[in-house]
């Protein structure tokens, strides 16, 4: 039975999707991600040169969200791997089933009897014995983790690897030769190559730490800033759609002027949906000062923050009012 996104997959057409630039950012619209034409072609020179792309911005811009989509949009199976401080190839890439291997181990010993049986000498004992060893260590007990599972795919993947700044330098080496050749040296069963279509990868950073010179010369760079005024209403439109446009203009001019200031965290992409959605649940047509306090705690995530912007909150607000007009 196929699954569901092989399904999906049958359903879409990638090469016309991915055909140009502007079928590809009408493709992400249509699926809710609203893009600008720098965001759309990385895209597309990441499909076309099967390249993978670092993407770099402040949190809460849709770097992750740009993976997700790529993977809807294309009708091909998502594989994400989050980063953090200490992952190792264990967890990232694969690790031997030592349950199964010890199970089969209790079999051979029970069956040793008949496994020498036959055997002329040490020489052929030890190389009877050898063969069991090199049947524990294939593939049959190998369990993927998601850098193996992505190579694995036979008609191609989005491997998202998120937030990779949160790693350490060693898995960045890891990282290297799946990015230059889309293969892995695993040394007890030697190189595993991308089956067929080798996956589509993006990795996403917040700048927590500089990525390393080698990581970057593997990747397309595409960095996404906070969007302007224009852009950001563009996509609360298509994320709520439902919104006044007259609200609308007026809490994304509130945002921005929010961004202006000096604040430990400042809203992103994500919380200005949040805040939109909220409005609409509190039956909102239009902000005013005491409604925006009220909601402060919706985009702002830092209590020092909230309290800076409420001591200048109706010089804001009326300032967003009058932009928005």
């Amino acid at each position: 039975m196929n699954t569901q996104s092989e399904q999906l997959s049958a359903d879409i057409d990638i090469e016309q999707v991915a055909s140009s630039v502007e079928s590809l950012r009408d493709a992400f619209e249509a699926h809710g991600y609203i893009c600008n034409d720098p965001i759309a072609t990385a895209v597309y020179l990441a499909y076309h040169l099967q390249k993978p792309v670092l993407i770099e911005g402040p949190p809460g811009v849709g770097k992750t969200e740009l993976g997700k989509t790529t993977a809807s949009m294309l009708g091909l199976p998502l594989i994400r791997l989050q980063c953090y401080e200490g992952l190792d190839e264990a967890k990232a890439l694969y690790e031997w089933k030592y349950g199964k291997q010890l199970l089969y181990t209790q079999v051979l010993k029970e069956t040793l009897h008949d496994v020498l049986q036959g055997a002329k000498g040490l020489e052929e004992s030890v190389r009877r014995l050898h063969e069991f060893g090199d049947i524990f260590f294939s593939e049959d007990f190998l369990e993927p983790r998601p850098l193996l599972k992505a190579l694995k795919q036979e008609d191609g993947c989005v491997l998202l690897i998120d937030e990779v700044d949160k790693s350490d330098h060693e898995f960045e080496s890891l990282l290297l030769e799946i990015l230059s050749d889309y293969q892995v040296s695993i040394p007890e069963i030697g190189t595993v190559k991308a089956l067929h279509t080798p996956p589509m990868v993006f990795l996403t950073s917040n700048n927590t730490r500089e990525i390393s010179d080698a990581l970057k010369r593997r990747c397309l760079h595409l960095y996404i800033p906070f969007p302007d005024a224009e852009l950001e209403q563009r996509i609360i439109h298509a994320r709520v759609p439902d919104i006044p446009a007259e609200l609308q203009r007026q809490l994304v001019a509130f945002i921005q002027e929010l961004r202006q200031m000096d604040l430990k965290k400042v809203p992103a992409i994500s919380e200005t949906i949040d805040w939109a959605r909220t409005l609409m649940l509190l039956h909102t047509d239009s902000l005013d000062a005491d409604l925006v306090r009220n909601t402060l705690n919706v985009i702002l995530k830092f209590q020092e923050d909230i309290e800076n912007v409420d001591s200048e909150l109706y010089s804001i607000t009326n300032k967003a009012l009058k932009d928005a007009g």
